[in-house]
């Protein structure tokens, strides 16, 4: 009695192992880019909540200037520049309306406002907002 199995049957369960990987790999791959850009967006909405705590505590007004281009959003005070925050690789921040790329935070609370459209690299977006009259900073899935 022999055992084992044959050549036939291992590349017959190869075959299959194969077409269910191929199969769940592109569904894996979205899933990826959809936590990138929901991650992207949270680390967005907390520099701007940060920006405000610094202006209602150190009673000054604070900034936060969107660079798309170079993918960058900056914490300023006037000209100086406190921090900075990258964007991830294939995600872009685009202001809405695009004159808009700057917020300001004052010290009483209140803020300029602002809709940030964060779009990920599967197409996924998601938009941050900054409530004008009490500087909240919210987030949601943009839905085009």
């Amino acid at each position: 009695m022999k055992r084992g199995f044959t050549l036939i049957e291992l590349a017959v369960t190869l075959l299959i192992l194969a077409l269910g990987v191929a199969v769940a790999a592109p569904s894996l791959s979205r899933g990826m880019d959809t936590v990138r850009a929901r991650a992207e967006t949270a680390g967005i909405a907390t520099f701007l909540r940060a920006a405000r705590e610094q202006a209602i505590t150190r009673n000054r007004p604070y900034e936060v200037r969107v660079n798309t281009e170079e993918g960058v959003i900056e914490l300023r005070t006037g000209e100086t520049v406190l921090a900075s925050r990258h964007l991830a690789l294939g995600v872009r921040v685009i202001a809405d309306p695009p004159t808009s790329r700057t917020v300001t935070f004052l010290p009483q609370g209140l803020s300029s406002g602002a809709r940030l459209r964060v779009e990920g690299p599967g197409g996924r977006a998601h938009l941050v907002t900054v409530d004008a009259l009490t500087g909240r900073v919210a987030t949601r899935r943009f839905d085009t």
